[in-house]
């Protein structure tokens, strides 16, 4: 369904220590990261889209995080949330809702929320059953 979704920053080397982690964590392998530009990209598995990008607006304006959009990364288990989450807190994440089930959206969704060093909120959630 998707090709790709890029997230802003004001600040490429922040943002890429936050990130490189992060997908690590979840298994997402790195494509490209181009500092000079700035900007870097992590593809999915087996097929090389979608792309997760990250780097500063095309139009050389202030990123600001928009209310209401989120970026949710589908994680191989439950262990594997709370790591994410653990994680996004140690590499300057700001906490939007920790690790659990969520039965509201279905029986077996677990995810948590953060928000990133720039203030995108970003979700990480497993929906396989224990």
């Amino acid at each position: 369904m998707f090709s790709h979704i890029f997230v802003g920053t004001n600040d490429f080397e922040r943002a890429l220590a936050f990130y490189r982690p992060l997908m690590d964590v979840l298994g997402i392998q790195a494509r490209f990261c181009d500092p000079a530009r700035p900007w870097a990209g992590w593809q999915s598995a087996p097929d090389p889209r979608p792309l997760f990008l990250l780097g500063r607006p095309w139009d050389g304006q202030p990123h600001t995080p928009g209310n209401g959009q989120m970026v949710a990364f589908l994680a191989p288990s439950r262990a594997a949330v709370a790591d994410a989450h653990r994680l996004a807190l140690a590499y300057g994440g700001r906490d939007e809702g920790a690790p659990g089930l969520r039965p509201e959206y279905h029986a077996h969704y677990f995810g948590a929320y953060f928000r990133d060093p720039d203030g995108n909120k970003v979700c990480v959630v497993c929906h396989a059953p224990v």
